[in-house]
């Protein structure tokens, strides 16, 4: 009966209860006392054991089950992965160990005549199962329970309960996770796409890495991302790290890592996801892939249109605003052969072809995309594994831009772009076990990427002009994960990165009038980069356990950065051809305490992060029908903050979920103007927070309810243009109608809440209610 009132609740209401209730939770938590014995009044004797393990180490917090005939008890391992249980009756009986990450196990236990006290020794194998392995934070396969707590892992299942439709909104869930705009990739630009983590800001080009089974998709020319070239339905779970992750990936990966991991052949199956919505949104997901044999082979693929809206509030339109709708096709085609027991090698292709419509009729932009990738992951035995990834992409981009007149009655074409790219790269990366606690992990790679803005200006006469060049980066890292105690777990890894920027020029030939060619040859460039990053972890008992992280980090300006300028409505945004890499310094520290048998979790991490030289659009003049603007390197951004999280299950069949970012990220210097120092980074803003609350009882029905509420934040520099604060609710409802088919309906933005995504300087719209029912089957049920 609350829910239509959860629109008026302030932004400072929620990020109080959210903190309140994720207070609370560590304070309760940490009060706790486990039971790790259960007594009988029945005569009987002592079952102990030790549980750890497949090094030897021991495993705290390790679910133990005893059965002896009508007896039973449970209890928790302790923090030296001891356990205990008194006065259990019986000659025989049956143990039951499990823990996060690790495979169950039952063990049968017999007592001899006489014997009082039944010793057992459990070893636990690592889990299976993809949700217990994250590889994003450190480049080779670690136990969830190994890595920061700030580290987030959302399952195929989380995916699917989540009621956005795109990709990009189900990452949303995470606080602090955004596109460069507040806008959905159902209808922003593809320039717009880029990530942004922990208050960075994006500036268009990602300053996050997004990769694909370990291939990257960020676009080779501009750094941004195609959220809907992966198919939905060929998603096993997706990673993010949060932390600066330039010391084993390089450039790309200065404010963290997302990786989408894909499903696995086995076993195999075909799975589908179609729906249609409001807008005239069908949206069609579709995956299928087995083994036969030492061979295996996938496809996952999909198409997906909507006519979108009118991204103009009403009272601003004009006759040529009109909606701004998308529509797109992609394929993932994966063929495989297995060598020996655990090798394999392969051959992977991409294929996307994307249109969108920006809001007028004169504004549009397509994209067609493949890439292919040849890989292999190699067990080499007692010399340990390697993997291998050889990869190439091309693209061609094509943005038309416009100046719309005031009163938005007219518009006048102004510029023609065609941006082909294309970008090849390879990595090798070693990794072996040194004795039973620890790994070592060693690489290489390379990737180039060649693109080049191609235009045909139409202000005030009519220009060709071809600006582009090339980028090199190589480099080499190397990383030792060691469990240096049984409750202590330390990651050293550093990485030097050598980057180069050559062969770039831009030619201006007036075309109408004709004019004389200007040819400015641009010298090459390079520039070397150092980065380092520490984590230690600590399981201090079975409940508590803390991280701290310290890193360096790095980003080279794109080629779109150096040689592409933009408008987006009556805002130009210039290229620079002189600018320098970001530099990033940070570090994190955290604590993570679970507690009821694991139904409730709760997390805390502070974080700070300084950047040097950052990129950003910085306004170089503003008249009543035109704002300039081009890409600068700042002095500084510093970024602190600090995040909070909970997630309750007590209750059967229901779990709820918050998170909250606070980041304070402003311009701490800019010698060029210091009118900047002290402002907010444009497009971040300083308070986000989410939730999620679910109910899945397959008998009966799921459901689940999300909400999102986003602190103010400014569009420009200048800190001119604020865009306010909004909160939206999505819900999301299914059923199972039999053996692999469910049937579902969703909303978003549920209420129908306007707030604003852009100022350009007029104002853009986010997305206004959406609605969809749709259907997923398959075979075989899982």
């Amino acid at each position: 009966m609350a829910l239509p009132f959860l629109g008026k609740i302030s932004l400072e209401t929620i990020t109080r209860a959210c903190a309140g209730f994720a207070g609370g939770a560590l304070a309760l938590l940490l009060l706790a006392t486990p039971v790790r014995s259960a007594q009988i009044s029945s005569a009987g004797g002592r079952i102990e054991g030790v549980v750890r393990d497949s090094s030897g180490a021991a495993v705290p917090g390790a679910q133990v089950e005893v059965h002896a005939a009508a007896f039973s008890a449970s209890g928790v391992s302790d923090s030296g992965g001891a356990f205990a249980f008194e006065n259990v009756p019986g000659a025989s009986g049956e143990l039951s160990v499990s823990a996060n990450g690790f495979q169950k196990i039952e063990r049968t236990w017999n007592r001899a005549d006489g014997q009082a006290v039944v010793h057992v020794e459990i070893v636990l194998a690592p889990a299976t199962v993809s949700q217990q392995v994250q590889v994003t934070a450190y480049r080779a396969a670690t136990l969830v329970s190994d890595v920061p707590v700030s580290d987030v892992q959302l399952t195929r299942e989380d995916l699917q309960d989540t009621p956005a439709l795109q990709l990009d909104d189900d990452l949303r869930q995470v606080p602090g996770f955004s596109l460069y705009r507040r806008s959905s990739s159902r209808t922003a630009n593809p320039t717009t796409q880029g990530v942004s983590l922990r208050g960075l800001g994006a500036n268009g080009a990602s300053r996050a890495l997004v990769l694909e089974d370990g291939i990257p998709l960020n676009d080779p020319f501009g750094g941004w991302v195609y959220w809907d070239r992966v198919p939905a339905e060929a998603i096993s779970d997706v990673e993010i790290s949060q932390e600066g992750g330039s010391s084993l990936y390089g450039s790309d990966a200065l404010g963290g890592v997302v990786q989408f991991v894909s499903r696995p052949t086995q076993p195999g199956g075909i799975s589908l996801d179609t729906s249609y919505g409001n807008q005239n949104t069908p949206d069609l997901s579709l995956w299928a892939g087995g083994q036969t044999g030492k061979w295996e082979s996938s496809f996952g693929g999909g198409v997906f249109n909507t006519d979108g809206y009118v991204l103009t509030p009403q009272a601003e339109r004009g006759s040529v605003d009109v909606r701004a709708g998308s529509r797109d096709g992609n394929a993932d085609l994966m063929v495989g052969r297995k060598i020996g027991e655990q090798s394999e090698i392969f051959a992977r292709g991409w294929y996307l072809d994307e249109t969108r419509g920006n809001g007028t009729p004169l504004q549009r932009n397509d994209t067609k995309l493949g890439q292919g990738a040849l890989g292999a992951n190699l067990q080499l035995g007692t010399f340990g594994a390697l993997t291998l990834r050889f990869y190439a992409d091309a693209q061609t981009y094509h943005q038309t831009f416009s100046a719309v007149a005031t009163g938005r009655d007219s518009e006048t074409l102004t510029d023609l772009q065609t941006v082909p790219s294309q970008g090849v790269g390879w990595s090798a990366v070693w990794s072996r076990q040194a004795g039973k606690r620890q790994t070592l992990v060693a690489g290489l790679d390379y990737h180039e990427e060649i693109g080049a803005s191609h235009e045909l200006l139409l202000s005030g006469g009519t220009t060709d002009s071809s600006s582009g060049g090339r980028q090199r980066t190589v480099g080499i890292f190397g990383e030792d994960l060691i469990q240096i105690a049984p409750r202590w777990f330390l990651s050293a890894s550093a990485r030097v990165d050598h980057w180069s920027n050559f062969n770039a020029a831009t030619l201006r030939e007036p075309v109408a009038p004709p004019g004389t060619p200007t040819d400015t040859i641009f010298p090459d460039r390079t520039q070397n980069a150092f980065s380092p990053r520490l984590t230690l972890r600590n399981q201090v008992n079975e409940h508590v356990s803390w991280n701290a992280s310290v890193y360096r980090a790095f980003r080279a300006p794109t080629l779109n950065e150096l040689y592409r300028s933009f408008r987006q409505g009556n805002t130009l945004t210039e290229d620079n051809p002189n600018l320098l890499a970001e530099h990033l310094s940070g570090g994190d520290a955290g604590v993570a305490v679970t507690g009821f048998n694991g139904k409730l979790q709760a997390h805390g991490t502070v974080f700070y992060n300084q950047i040097v030289d950052p990129v950003a659009n910085v306004t170089l003049n503003t008249t009543p029908t035109l704002i300039t603007r081009q890409r600068q390197n700042l002095g500084r951004i510093n970024a602190p903050g600090v995040e909070l999280g909970v997630t309750a299950g007590i209750v059967r069949d229901f779990t709820i979920s918050c998170g909250y970012q606070f980041v304070d990220s402003k311009v701490s210097s800019f010698p060029a103007n210091t009118a900047l120092v002290g402002l907010w980074v444009a497009q971040v803003p300083h308070n986000s927070f989410t939730f999620q609350a679910r109910y899945s009882n397959p008998r009966i029905f799921t459901v689940a309810v999300t909400g999102r509420a986003i602190g103010n934040s400014f569009d420009d520099d200048q800190n001119m243009f604020p865009l306010g604060s909004f909160f939206v609710l999505d819900a999301m409802v299914s059923r199972r109608l039999g053996a692999g088919v469910e049937i579902y309906g969703a909303a978003e933005n549920l209420f129908n809440a306007t707030y604003y995504t852009a100022a350009t300087p007029v104002l853009q719209l986010g997305l206004p209610i959406v609605a969809r029912v749709g259907v997923r089957v398959e075979f075989p049920k899982r």
